[in-house]
């Protein structure tokens, strides 16, 4: 009796049958089988293994993945599928190869299975020693070849799938070849300490605290000393990097963060330690004490104001949260209602260019308190812009969320949605210097017309939009249209 890479490799044969590669004219089943090879330098799972002979095989012939699945089953099957891409008929290959990676890239990047993440580093480093020999050959005619003719973007592509896979893959042969093949062809894109042995220091969660979820990750107590932020796990190393870094330079300018002393494995995800001695969200605070709201809420509008004073240069590096903004109203609308888009955009375009400093996240899971001092972590998003993009994304995570479900921001913020809008009201009222209720209420609608925006981006991000998406996603574009009518600056 068969077994299972006995038969997958019969089944790839008949299907490769008078098959080649597009380069050297090969036999296409030559490919599969050196997938099959490297993933056999890594594990010895059957499955994974089979799925790497099996891989091409509904892009490139007749095969299905319901004849896979009938076959070799369900798990062999679903890696197969991550690396399947839309084939978008009628549109030629060269047109849709960007959206095709980014697509199959966020497969890549949200799986837990480690068998996907072998299948992916295995033909990615079959393909670029096909690349590399091609290179040597030819020089920079090979992206002529391409239906993607930028190196750039090629170079993008396989940096992308490397930084993917590098948590749990780092210490295999496989994942250090890719790298110095990607670093032949493109020199500099990587450290060349990656090339060499590397262990993440590991640590656990279990047991941990949950003090506070983010955009991004969760923030666990560890122990008396330390907090953890754990990133979600489509966030690379150089994501978290990227935040570290951003954290030194909002500290440097006077903005109380706490700086993360290392990077650690927790799982497949990347972890970053901070040192926060006796601290605690100030979520938390609220939780336990929510009669002292306003207490709190006058802590967070001063930190507000000490962030919004702060001044940056251009070549500082922080980008301009203006194009964020943008960013949100193209993907809020996708190409509906164009018209009340463009006036939407004309809002965001109209906001003055500012060198100010916005935290981005700012909400009270992201703020600790120590001795009484509020500590920023989630520094990611820190950006140069204007402060109702602050004020919108604190009355998103108060106000907005809830309005439907008053459940989703009881969720988030660990206290009720009552006490939620009860702080945001006067987080706004300490942070305006004000308790005229007609200046209150033109910042509120100002923010609103963000926050709407930001929550039916969230319905399309889900992707097909289910009925009650429609409807609802519809009705926040009514209540956009309806502040576009009033609202003629965004600025406060």
């Amino acid at each position: 009796m068969m077994n299972m890479l006995e038969e997958a490799i019969i089944y790839a044969t008949v299907l490769y049958q008078g098959k080649v590669r597009k380069f050297r004219g090969t036999p296409f089943i030559l490919h599969p089988m050196e997938v099959a090879q490297i993933l056999a330098t890594m594990t010895d799972d059957q499955e994974i293994i089979s799925a790497g002979i099996l891989h091409d095989i509904v892009e490139d012939t007749d095969g299905t993945l319901e004849e896979i699945e009938k076959r070799f089953g369900k798990r062999v099957a679903f890696i197969v599928s991550s690396e399947s891409e839309n084939d978008y008929p009628g549109e030629k290959p060269e047109n849709t190869w960007k959206r095709r990676k980014e697509e199959s890239l966020k497969v890549l990047k949200n799986s837990d299975d480690i068998g996907v993440k072998m299948l992916w580093l295995a033909d990615k480093l079959a393909n670029i020693r096909s690349l590399a020999g091609i290179y040597s050959e030819n020089g920079e005619k090979l992206w002529s070849m391409l239906h993607e003719s930028d190196p750039a973007e090629q170079c993008w592509y396989y940096k992308s799938v490397a930084e993917s896979v590098e948590l749990v893959l780092n210490k295999t042969g496989a994942f250090k070849e890719l790298i110095k093949h990607i670093n032949s062809i493109w020199p500099g894109t990587f450290d060349s300490e990656k090339t060499k042995y590397r262990k993440y220091r590991e640590v656990s969660i279990d047991g941990c605290r949950l003090l506070g979820r983010g955009a991004k990750g969760d923030v666990y107590r560890y122990d008396d000393e330390l907090v953890i932020k754990v990133f979600n796990q489509n966030n690379t190393y150089s994501d978290v990097e990227r935040e570290i870094a951003l954290c030194r330079k909002a500290f440097i300018l006077g903005i109380p963060t706490e700086i993360s002393f290392g990077i650690v494995a927790v799982g497949q995800s990347y972890g970053a330690m901070y040192e926060l001695v006796a601290s605690e969200t100030i979520s938390s605070y609220i939780a336990k004490d929510p009669g002292r709201v306003d207490d709190y809420a006058k802590i967070m509008a001063g930190l507000a104001h000490q962030i919004h004073d702060a001044t940056v240069e251009e070549e500082d590096g922080f980008p301009d949260m203006r194009d964020t903004l943008l960013a949100r109203v193209d993907d809020c609308f996708a190409g509906e209602r164009e018209e009340l888009a463009e006036k939407c955009r004309e809002l965001v375009r109209a906001i003055p260019e500012t060198d100010h400093l916005v935290h981005g996240d700012f909400h009270t899971n992201n703020v600790f308190l120590q001795n009484g001092e509020p500590l920023l972590i989630d520094m990611d998003r820190i950006s140069r812009g204007p402060a109702i993009s602050e004020i919108s994304d604190l009355m998103y995570f108060y106000v907005t969320l809830g309005e439907d479900d008053p459940a989703v921001v009881e969720k988030f913020m660990g206290f009720s949605y009552d006490t939620a809008k009860k702080f945001f009201r006067a987080f706004l009222a300490d942070y305006l210097k004000t308790d005229d209720e007609s200046r209150i209420r033109d910042v509120m609608e100002k923010a609103s017309i963000i926050c709407y925006m930001r929550l039916v981006r969230k319905f399309r991000k889900k992707g097909a939009l289910s009925e009650e998406d429609r409807r609802m996603a519809d009705h926040y574009m009514d209540k956009i249209a309806d502040l576009a009518e009033r609202i003629d600056t965004l600025t406060i």
